[in-house]
Parts: structure tokens; sequence; C-alpha cells
């Protein structure tokens, strides 16, 4: 009940590592997955060129737990000429030349920055 039989561990261990296997397994299946579909997606979307205002300015941190580093995501809500809004993640170097306030041409693919000339 409790053994496998053979003198190995008990079953239930067996059944646990097998569980625990298959949800990291899935995890990773997942991960790549989500990737390829926005990949795939913001390449079959038009290119969008429009004037644009920066609106505002955030970073996101995360990892840096024991002995990994810390990582830094920079996103810029921009306003369209529509008076839509648009969030999306840029390039560090990208993020420290666009200021709050700046008005311009944005141009993106989708979830993808691809580029704001400021006037």
């Amino acid at each position: 009940m409790f053994n496998s039989g053979f003198g190995g561990p008990p079953v239930w261990m067996s059944a646990f590592g097998t569980i625990i296997f298959i949800i990291v397994i899935g995890g990773f299946i997942y991960v790549i997955g989500k990737g390829l579909i926005t990949w795939s997606s913001n390449n079959t979307a038009t290119p969008v060129t429009t004037f644009a205002k920066v609106l505002s300015k955030r970073t996101q941190v995360y990892g840096g737990s024991g002995e990994s580093s810390a990582r830094t995501a920079y996103f810029i809500t921009f306003e369209l000429g529509n008076g839509e809004r648009v969030e999306l993640q840029v390039k560090p170097k990208d993020s420290g030349l666009i200021v709050e306030g700046d008005e311009g041409t944005l141009m993106y693919q989708g979830t993808r920055f691809n580029g704001f000339s400021r006037r």
C-alpha cells in the first residue's frame, strides 16, 4: 500500500514527483507558447505611424531573489491623436530619451514599440 514493492520510495512519492515534473514542464510550454503567440500576432499586425503625446512612464522590477539579479522593464503610455491610449514596453535607451509631455510621431506594430520621433 505504501511501498512500491521493490524497496524503493513509496508510490505516493513517485506520483507526487511526476505531478511536479508535469507542472514545471507545462509552465515552460505555456510561457514559450504565449511568447510565440504574441510575437506572431505582432508580426501580422499592421504597422501604425501616428501622432502621439507621452502621458506617463513607468518601470516594473522583477526577479532578484537569492543569487539572481533583478531585471527592469520600461513602459511608456502614449495618447494617440484620436484620444486612444496605448502602453508599450520600450528599451531602456528609449525610455531615457523620451520625456513625459513629449509630442511627436509614434511607430508601433501590435504591442511592439518601433520608435518615437519628437517634434
